[in-house]
């Protein structure tokens, strides 16, 4: 007969929003082991599981702390509720939880008091509330220290404290709701006589720890560029209130298959997990409503089953390249690629182009390396990279006067260079490649372009050089890498595209408050942000947005991260962050045909 062996979560903490699904083990009536379903749809032998899943609700009340949500809170911000910052922010689970995160936790306090025009110095003191074992509450300052006690504010009801079931699913699996925060889930699961519908047997059940909300980074600002000391404004529909202009974001989302708790041990096992990160990119993405989008390392998997049809749900079109497989051998599944959205309502797709850098090496071997070194070549060369290129056509315009009846056509390149530090001379040649055919295209047609990617280089190196400069200085030290001397003559490394970065606009406003604000987030040396990917082991920009000035002008760029925003004891990813890049983004407008 059926019978259930075993039931365990594969997730510890459940959050709002990410889908729980239990591992069920079976045992057949010929007493082999399976994990496959078995509905009541389609019996075997005469019996099916049946699933229900259960809330269990109390009279305690529990608060979750902001910054470590899978402890419970134990002091309260008061400065939080008299700024009016959100009630989930205000909570912590022990005094070092809220001297540690102070710098990011006082940014809070002074946007809130900054829009309710507060004076100056509230947040020199913060008063807290606590409930802990007998030791009441206090104020708490910069520092950290405890000095005055008050009684305990945030209490926990006691008495016949009896636990009520409210059932919640009669599936498999069951995905969080806001109800579910701060209570346990109850799973359970037995067998079933498919004639009399009656149990047979014991049930199993399992319960999971308490839910959480799912945690939240602090919203980015989209600030322009153009002088004006104001904050981006967005429309009813999330977009610049400018409708002759458009926003492109770019985004290394980390795919699943690299996000291994080996190399992100800082990162708890529930945040890292796929079933809470696509949730959480999901919404960050969407929440920036941009008009085109550009990610790095999507699955092809994740692309169809996941993301495609989301964002489909937000009118979004989708395009995708995967890497090539020469090099990666496995499942096909877990190849990742680049992925490209578009809103239909403001472009239509024109054409697109596909770059194999595989393709592109097999071609200079055959055309410049010797026969005896054709094999070494290759294996140097060939490292299942691709490139996105997108041609789209506007269904907006801010220049109908002057050119009546004209397309606005626009080329957006989206690509992931190598990332491996030795190859220095293959990342280059990638992005020479990857120049060479955008050249191509720029001569055939009239039109902006847009080079958005996680480039795998940093400020100052030759790619980057070659991007930004249009050219390599030959001295560059990067140039010493060329076993194969595929970059030789060093003068062939150039382009004539007028590419500018768009995160160098920083650099370029005026002196207000948020200009040197967002400088200060900035390499002066290179004019790119301190960092766009943070880890325990690396920090820096590898991920850049770049323009053709002559077509294109920046109007707003998505505000940059630093330290206090990503919190002093964070590395990427994190509950907030589920990538281990931060998303860049730049609103545009082209420009008219009398300014070029």
């Amino acid at each position: 007969m059926l019978s259930v062996i075993r039931v365990h979560l594969p997730s510890e903490i459940p959050i709002v929003g990410c889908e729980l699904t239990p591992y069920v083990l079976l045992r057949r009536p010929d007493k082999t082991p399976t994990t496959d379903d078995v509905p009541e749809s389609a019996p075997l032998e005469g019996h099916f599981l049946k699933y229900r899943w259960y809330r269990v609700q109390s009279d305690k009340k529990v608060a979750i702390c902001s910054v470590h949500p899978s402890e419970p809170a134990t002091l309260q911000c008061l400065g939080c509720l008299k700024s009016k910052v959100p009630v989930s922010k205000s909570f912590h689970c022990s005094t070092k939880c809220f001297s540690d995160a102070w710098q990011h936790h006082r940014v809070l306090h002074e946007r809130a008091a900054s829009a309710a025009a507060a004076a100056e110095g509230n947040d020199e003191e913060e008063l807290l509330r606590l409930n802990s074992s007998g030791s009441g509450s206090g104020i708490l300052s910069t520092s950290g220290s405890l000095t005055n006690v008050y009684p305990a504010a945030i209490t926990q009801k006691t008495g016949a404290g009896g636990e009520t079931l409210v059932e919640v699913g009669r599936s498999k699996t069951y995905t969080p709701m806001a109800d579910d925060i701060g209570h346990v889930l109850k799973f359970e699961c037995v067998v079933v006589n498919a004639e009399t519908k009656q149990n047979v047997g014991l049930s199993c059940t399992i319960l999971t720890s308490r839910v959480i909300p799912a945690p939240s980074p602090s919203p980015r600002r989209l600030i322009p560029v153009n002088g004006a000391d104001v904050i981006g404004q967005l429309d009813s529909n999330g977009r610049p209130f400018s409708m002759g202009s458009f926003t492109v974001l770019s985004y290394n989302i980390l795919a699943d298959t690299y996000a291994s708790s080996d190399i992100y041990s800082y990162c708890p096992a529930w945040a890292l997990a796929w079933t809470y990160r696509r949730q959480n990119l999901l919404r960050e993405i969407v929440k920036y409503r941009a008009d085109i989008v550009c990610l790095q390392e999507v699955q092809n998997d994740h692309f169809d089953e996941f993301f495609a049809p989301e964002l489909d749900k937000h009118g979004y079109q989708a395009l995708f390249k995967r890497k090539t497989n020469e090099v990666y051998v496995g499942n096909t599944n877990t190849i990742d690629g680049c992925a490209t959205f578009f809103r239909r309502d403001r472009f239509s797709h024109v054409k697109k182009y596909e770059v194999e850098f595989n393709k592109a090496a097999q071609s200079l071997t055959e055309a410049l390396i010797p026969v005896t070194q054709k094999k070494t070549a290759l294996n140097r060369l060939v490292k299942d990279n691709v490139a996105l290129i997108v041609v789209l056509e506007a269904k907006f315009g801010n220049q109908a006067a002057d050119n009546p009846g004209k397309r606005q056509l626009l080329c957006v390149a989206n690509t992931h260079v190598n990332v491996s530090h030795e190859l220095k001379d293959v990342k280059l040649w990638q992005v020479h490649t990857l120049l060479k055919g955008l050249e191509k295209i720029a001569a055939s047609a009239d039109i902006p372009m847009l080079v958005c990617g996680d480039f795998n280089t940093v400020p100052a190196s030759a790619p980057h050089s070659l991007l930004a400069m249009g050219k390599v200085d030959p001295l560059h030290p990067d140039l010493m890498v060329d076993p194969l001397g595929i970059l030789r003559p060093h003068t062939k490394l150039t382009h004539q595209l007028p590419l500018v970065s768009a995160y160098s606009s920083f650099a370029r406003m005026g002196g207000s408050l948020i200009a040197e604000q967002q400088r200060r987030r900035m390499d002066p040396a290179s004019n790119e942000p301190l960092f766009t990917n943070c880890t325990r082991d690396f920090i820096g920009t590898l991920d850049y947005i770049f323009y053709t000035a002559d077509t294109l002008t920046v109007e707003s760029l998505l505000e940059l991260l630093d330290e206090e925003s990503l919190r002093k004891d964070t590395a990427l990813p994190s509950p907030e962050w589920s990538s281990d890049h931060i998303a860049l983004l730049a609103e545009f407008r082209c420009m008219p045909r009398a300014r070029r």
